[in-house]
């Protein structure tokens, strides 16, 4: 059965019509206004008109930036769009005036997270922990080969396991939450500090930025590094230590086969991936006695979210 895989962004949707393998066999894009939740509803509906010309589609999944529910019908919260308590897959229905497809929304990260673990790089494992190192930190868990969704589907939101008491406020209302310190917005606060306490070492990083320490981007700390700029190379270690220390904390609970690292830190590999690795193993409990999670990066890529989206919708 062919379905529809829909991720939704802050600004854009992106959706594809995905095979039971995971390929997917044809794209679209729309833009969206993410303070007027009708405008996604409309664009939904409008991708899966598209699609279905040339394609029987039997399921939608739509994967969003937010809580959703255990029956995975509404979105309770999203941080960067206008749902609170939102009945996406009941407007969505309404549009297409179709009850033969099957809706079902599911949590970005976990949509990823699923692609990876079906058809990715966690297709040889039964327990894998996925963390998608972005803007923020997403996680999503899968223990037994099954999606862990919790008692409310709120689960595996690990980038708001508190790390730090009382350490860099979060958006979330907490404080010390490890997506604080283990993100790609973490990086740059990182590295944007270090241009005013540590110039004279921060003059590769100043020079990609533009001379403009507020235009910083993680990309370019990422080039700084591999060209061996030693900061740059600390600043990497420094957001690697933090991955592996949380995900030893993670392993402590669940204890999984394969840890996978996605989000656009990935592009710095090794330089990321070694110190995370050293780290995990250093803080686990009863280190020396015990197998070792491996640590991968995502294989999936940017359409990670539209496959595990498609492939849940039917199951």
């Amino acid at each position: 059965m062919h379905a529809i895989g829909v991720d939704i962004g802050g600004t854009k949707i992106a959706a594809g019509v995905v095979d039971e393998d995971g390929n997917i066999l044809a794209q679209t894009r729309r833009v969206t206004e993410p303070d007027d939740a009708a405008s996604i509803d409309l664009a939904v509906a409008d991708v899966y008109t598209e699609l279905s010309r040339d394609f029987e589609i039997g399921a939608i999944g739509v994967a969003a930036a937010g809580f959703v529910n255990s029956d995975r019908s509404t979105v309770l919260f999203a941080p960067n769009i206008a749902w609170r308590d939102y009945p996406l897959q009941t407007n969505v229905r309404a549009l297409l005036g179709n009850d033969d497809v099957r809706i079902v929304v599911e949590n970005d990260a976990n949509a990823a997270g699923w692609a990876e673990f079906r058809f990715g790089a966690g297709r040889d494992v039964d327990d894998m922990l996925l963390l998608t190192v972005g803007t923020g930190l997403g996680g999503a868990i899968v223990v037994g080969g099954n999606l862990v969704r919790g008692a409310w589907g709120v689960a595996a939101e690990v980038g708001h396991m508190r790390v730090v008491p009382n350490g860099h406020y979060c958006g979330c209302g907490n404080e010390g939450c490890w997506e604080q310190y283990t993100s790609g917005s973490a990086l740059v606060r990182d590295a944007q500090s270090a241009l005013i306490t540590q110039p004279e070492r921060a003059v590769r990083l100043l020079e990609l930025a533009g001379g403009n320490a507020a235009k910083l981007e993680g990309p370019h700390i990422t080039d700084a590094a591999k060209e061996g700029d030693p900061l740059a190379i600390e600043l990497l270690a420094e957001l690697g230590r933090w991955i592996g220390e949380g995900s030893a904390s993670v392993a402590a609970l669940l204890d999984p086969a394969l840890i996978v690292i996605g989000g656009g830190v990935g592009a710095a590999g090794e330089l990321l991936l070694g110190p995370a690795r050293h780290a995990f193993e250093n803080s686990l409990s009863a280190r020396g006695f015990r197998p070792l999670a491996e640590f991968q990066l995502a294989a999936m890529g940017n359409e990670a979210g539209i496959v595990g989206a498609a492939d849940l919708a039917r199951i």
